[in-house]
């Protein structure tokens, strides 16, 4: 039975993109461990039907952080036998693909996004020269590697020259709709899932909220604005309108999602891989039947084209943020369409399907014995 490795850098949790990947290749007969990190506030893990293993580190970001995980990560994988280790975004890929030369194994690269084109690397020349090195010293030495999104694909085959499969990130089938328990405040609920991070126009979201009545905004997630944005509700006295739902185990947020009315994915034009996205919120509202609002980007513009299940703003500003809420909220017609093409876009744009891509991949690397 091959042993599969998959090395990411949270903390396991909340990965639902990873849960998702690990149980289907183990239920496909594959060994397969997810490796991540301990954090102090890290909840007791979940059973599933793969090994989990974090690792604990004295730094919790930050350089030392990265230096201090890659360098645990790359002596813990020269301990532990594997068949392959997959390597998810460039930030586990060094030790991954360090640790498979030195044993003769194979790595695979799973980029989520476009590491060195997010807008946190991105605005820093000498953070992203590193990590920069870093891609061009591995993937280019690489036989196996996905992505999620035709465009990324693209980009990534273009600068690296290694083919990239894709490998979409979208959700297990949710069961019927119909009956969705409402939120109990009376008010409709506009949801944004993820982490609160610059460059996904939360800041735009919130302000946009002073103009729109009889709809809350529940931000389910934390990150680096975590604070700036409870204090910038604060200072605009918006208290009544915004929520802070912090954390949310995967099962906690799969069933608050299908109770809100409108879901919101807003990424800034600050760099190649939001440019080039494809979200999992974004089918995560799919499959709950949500209508959404997003950016016209690419990869959105063509799940438009098929599907029908968003509206899409050309810029991203307060004002064109409200005015698609309103429309959505107020414009009962378009949104009763728009929620039934999720519904019917759902039955599609769901993992069991997406599933079989996956598998088919490590078929190619693990060819079956004749």
């Amino acid at each position: 039975m091959p042993r599969i490795l998959c090395t990411v850098t949270n903390d396991l949790t909340y990965d639902q993109r990873m849960i998702r990947i690990c149980t289907s290749l183990a239920r496909a007969g594959y060994e397969v461990w997810l490796v991540g990190r301990k954090r102090p506030a890290s909840r007791p893990l979940k059973g599933e039907p793969f090994r989990q293993k974090r690792l604990s580190c004295f730094f919790e970001k930050g350089k030392l952080f990265y230096l201090e995980y890659n360098l645990r990560l790359f002596f813990f994988l020269l301990a532990t036998p594997f068949d392959v280790v997959c390597s998810v975004d460039l930030d586990t890929i060094l030790p991954g693909f360090l640790a498979g030369r030195l044993k003769g194994k194979a790595c695979v690269y799973d980029a989520h996004e476009y590491f060195t084109e997010v807008p946190e690397v991105v605005r820093r020349p000498v953070v992203k020269h590193i990590w920069e090195a870093v891609a061009r010293f591995t993937i280019p030495r690489l036989k196996y590697a996905y992505t999620v999104g035709q465009g990324l694909a693209r980009l990534l085959e273009e600068r690296y020259g290694t083919p990239f499969s894709v490998i979409r990130n979208v959700p297990l089938s949710l069961p019927s709709l119909e009956q969705a328990e409402q939120p109990p405040s009376g008010r409709r609920v506009i949801l944004y899932q993820g982490a609160l991070n610059e460059g996904r126009g939360l800041e735009h979201a919130i302000e946009a909220m002073r103009e729109v009545e009889g709809a809350e905004l529940w931000l389910a997630g934390e990150g680096d604005l975590s604070a700036s944005l409870r204090t910038q509700v604060e200072q605009q006295g918006l208290e009544a309108k915004v929520r802070f739902l912090g954390f949310l185990a995967p099962a906690e947020l799969q069933a608050l999602t299908p109770r809100a009315y409108l879901g919101l994915n807003l990424l800034e034009n600050r760099g190649l891989s939001y440019y080039y996205s494809l979200a999992n919120k974004a089918f995560d509202y799919i499959q709950a039947g949500v209508p959404s609002i997003n950016m016209a980007f690419p990869e959105y513009i063509t799940l438009q084209e098929d599907y029908n299940v968003f509206l899409l703003l050309e810029e991203l500003s307060p004002t064109s943020i409200g005015q698609a809420m309103n429309r959505l909220l107020q414009d009962r017609v378009l949104y009763e369409k728009v929620r039934d093409n999720c519904r019917k876009a759902g039955k599609v744009l769901n993992w069991e399907k997406e599933e079989q891509h996956l598998l088919a991949f490590y078929q190619q690397v693990f060819p079956p014995r004749i």
